[in-house]
């Protein structure tokens, strides 16, 4: 809804300057003043996305975007100077710079692995939505009332976005981004790209996607003037093709879940790149509007999977308490390519001409893709040898009925999070009374369980043995180690940290019967607590 507001007002500040200057180059400061600061400042709000506690700062971000929207109201209201008017509108681009980050960075948490691809799609489809009817929106509230209207209705999206935000009950954790005070300001942002660099299918992905935001800002000059002189429907025709483009991600949305579960991403981007590329020759050979509009349809759909494998491989990819400045930096590549593709393709059309330009974009850029094939190929290998080193974890997670509902994705990230731990015949693994902060699965070996619970003896409570598993009781009722756990030969673990097997569980809440049997399990040795903790349970049903 925000978003959808901001275009509005976008486009109804555009008008108002036009207006009150009958200048495009007051129209052409007003983009630039907007869209330079955002870039210049991209990279350090992904520091500032990281340093505060997330869900606070949309907050903080969301109220403040509400007071200098209706700032702008006023001066538009009151025929304030142009350029105070740009001054504020640049203000609110700053902010959004970091509220992307913050957002991006959230959603993990928010939605887990299971439906995080999902989620990225539907994200996306719901921009290109906006596209399609924020524009529209500008125009409908133009009809309707003065310019200023438009602004209000932005602020009160603001609004309504932070009281919305606001109940989210999810809490990030604030990063010492200075690293104890060593990191300055430039070596905090350079922490987003080292973590991009770091993982190859991430820098892959990356690149590729920055190449699609490059082609991007050449569509939007090239556009207008597709519009003008080969489908004759003016320069206004510029917002009939970018909803062509809308159009497409949107009917692509529901497949991007199954494409990006494929074991193969590389032919993906590249089919995502062709897409998204090829079809711009057809506006050599035809002037016809359908054709044009249907033209960016496709390219709309290959476009959204690039961007969403590259989204996508970030959030899975990268440690979680690096994740805004990640985006900081993605955020940071992304715009500075539409800006060149932007500030190039006008060189291009007046020393060469449309035709030139559109054999650029449409074969040359896409031929140019191809060289990444051996890189495509080592990521591939790459995350296919990971998933073979990875599938030993994964089989032992998958006989634990504790994860039973949790998707594939999700068991295999898990995997990759634990450890093993080799254990001493006499050893004790864990002890009661101590803090829990992991869970085990026995790969081979055998251990003793004793306790003293809540009488004065110690008493042996059996044997585990492999494919068994200890230590959720702790994790899942949030109380200190309920027993002991020994090796009675030596043994192998699988250990998985506390936090990780919290988030697990989060993304699919284990079923009563499962819950039930760690209570049984704590009735044996600590009744008075399992008591307690049955009576703080919701009933199901």
């Amino acid at each position: 809804m925000s978003v959808a507001c901001s275009w509005a007002y976008n486009v109804a500040l555009t008008v108002w300057i036009f207006q009150e200057t009958g200048s495009a180059a007051w129209v052409g400061a007003a983009t630039i003043g907007r869209f330079v600061p955002a870039l210049l400042f991209s990279a350090y709000a992904g520091v500032i996305a990281e340093r505060f506690e997330r869900v606070r700062l949309m907050v903080v971000l969301d109220l403040a975007s509400t007071v200098v929207m209706l700032g702008l109201a006023l001066q538009t209201a009151l025929h304030a100077p142009v350029a105070l008017a740009i001054f504020t509108a640049a203000l609110t681009s700053v902010m959004g710079t970091v509220y992307e980050p913050a957002a991006t960075a959230f959603t993990p948490q928010l939605v887990g692995e299971r439906d995080l691809g999902s989620a990225n799609a539907l994200r996306n489809t719901l921009d290109n939505v906006v596209v399609i009817a924020g524009p529209a929106l500008g125009a409908v509230l133009l009809l309707v009332g003065p310019v200023y209207v438009a602004m209000l209705v932005n602020a009160a999206s603001f609004l309504a976005s932070a009281v919305i935000v606001q109940r989210i009950h999810t809490r990030s954790k604030p990063v010492d981004v200075t690293e104890g005070g060593e990191a300055g300001p430039f070596r905090q942002m350079l922490v987003g790209v080292k973590a991009i660099t770091s993982s190859q299918t991430a820098a892959v992905l990356v690149a590729y996607s920055v190449v699609a935001s490059f082609i991007f800002g050449v569509d939007t000059v090239q556009f207008v003037i597709v519009s003008r002189d080969v489908l004759g429907t003016g320069a206004e025709g510029y917002g009939y093709l970018l909803m062509g483009l809308g159009v497409g991600g949107v009917l692509i949305a529901g497949l991007v879940t199954r494409i990006e579960r494929l074991p193969r991403l590389g032919p993906v981007i590249l089919l995502g790149m062709a897409l998204y590329c090829v079809p711009t020759l057809l506006f050599l050979t035809t002037s016809s509007p359908a054709v044009g509009f249907a033209v960016e349809v496709v390219r709309g759909a290959g476009t959204l999977v690039v961007d969403v494998m590259a989204l996508t491989a970030l959030q899975r990819a990268l440690p979680s308490d690096q994740m805004g400045r990640v985006f900081g930096a993605f955020g940071a590549l992304v715009l500075g390519a539409i800006v060149l593709g932007a500030y190039v393709t006008p060189l291009a059309i007046n020393g060469f001409g449309l035709d030139t330009t559109l054999w650029l974009s449409g074969a040359v850029i896409p031929a140019l893709c191809l060289l990444g094939i051996p890189a495509l190929r080592s990521m591939d290998r790459e995350a296919i040898g990971r998933r073979a080193e990875l599938a030993p974890r994964v089989d032992l997670l998958e006989q634990c009925d504790l994860f039973a509902a949790i998707s594939p994705g999700a068991l295999e990230q898990l995997a990759g999070a634990a450890t093993y731990a080799d254990v001493a015949a006499g050893e004790a693994v864990v002890r009661e009374g101590e803090e829990a902060d992991a869970f085990f699965v026995i790969v081979e070996g055998r251990l003793a369980v004793s306790a003293r619970g809540e009488g004065a003896a110690e008493q042996a409570l059996g044997e585990l043995r492999a494919g068994q598993y200890f230590g959720e009781i702790g994790l899942i009722e949030r109380i200190p180690r309920t027993a002991t756990v020994t090796g009675v030969e030596r043994s192998r673990l699988l250990r998985v940290g506390g936090p990780d097997f919290v988030d697990a569980l989060t993304e699919a809440t284990p079923s009563v019967a499962l819950l039930e049997g760690a209570s049984a399990r704590l009735r044996r040795t600590h009744p008075s607590l399992a008591a307690v903790h049955h009576a703080d349970r919701p009933e199901s049903g």
